[in-house]
């Protein structure tokens, strides 16, 4: 199952809707394509929703924590919504559930960005 992703506009923030896998080559390029061309809209409030992942690898981890870095240095926020057991859990083993902000609820998520 290969990644997709789609974006809507919630109160000037970009909410993506990532659906598959995130992995070491398609899962991960879409990712990074997606952050990317966001910011180049000037896009910088971005929430990654994650509610249909359900898996990442070392290769998606690494691209979530270059997406969180790319945007934090261009100013803009990155916040994680909706992750799943797997991907909470995995977060909690690699210590960055912490540098990331996550949220469970996309209202609480949206209104979190300052």
């Amino acid at each position: 199952m290969s990644m997709k992703c789609s974006n809507r506009q919630v109160d000037g923030v970009t909410i993506v809707d990532c659906s598959g896998r995130i992995t070491l080559g398609e899962g991960s390029v879409i990712l990074r394509d997606t952050v990317r061309e966001l910011l180049s809209k000037g896009q910088k409030k971005i929430l990654l929703n994650l509610a249909d992942v359900n898996y990442i690898d070392s290769s998606g981890i690494g691209e979530l924590v270059s997406a969180f870095t790319t945007v934090r240095n261009q100013g803009g926020e990155l916040k994680l919504l909706n992750l799943t057991k797997k991907v909470h859990d995995l977060l909690q083993i690699t210590k960055l559930y912490t540098v990331f902000d996550v949220k469970d609820e996309e209202a609480a998520a949206v209104k979190a960005f300052s």
